[in-house]
């Protein structure tokens, strides 16, 4: 099964967050999209200008990525959504491949 995991972050910290889990062949490939978060936090309603993350990745490293991104996440308790992909079979295999060590670079 492959895992998409959603995180937000500063956008001054998205890239190298990015760059770390693909190196580390903890995801074949990530996203950034630029956001306005809107929320609250301690009793008050919050803005901030933010990159969101898409990251894609293995059942088998999902525990890994997770740990990661708290280690090079500034914030006290960052946003980690994780969600099933589904799409082409073709691309899931590459993500499966990419993140076991089974592809090339």
């Amino acid at each position: 099964m492959v895992k998409g995991v959603l995180v937000t972050a500063p956008r001054d910290e998205a890239d190298e967050i990015a760059r770390k889990l693909v190196q580390k062949r903890l995801a074949a490939c990530v996203n950034t999209f630029d956001v306005k978060s809107v929320y609250r936090w301690e009793g008050e309603v919050k803005e901030a200008e933010e990159a969101t993350l898409l990251i894609k990745t293995s059942r088998a490293r999902l525990e890994r990525v997770m740990e990661e991104v708290e280690r090079l996440h500034s914030y006290d308790l960052p946003e980690i959504l994780v969600v099933d992909l589904g799409g082409d079979q073709e691309y899931l295999e590459w993500i499966r491949r990419v993140t076991t060590g089974t592809e090339g670079a």
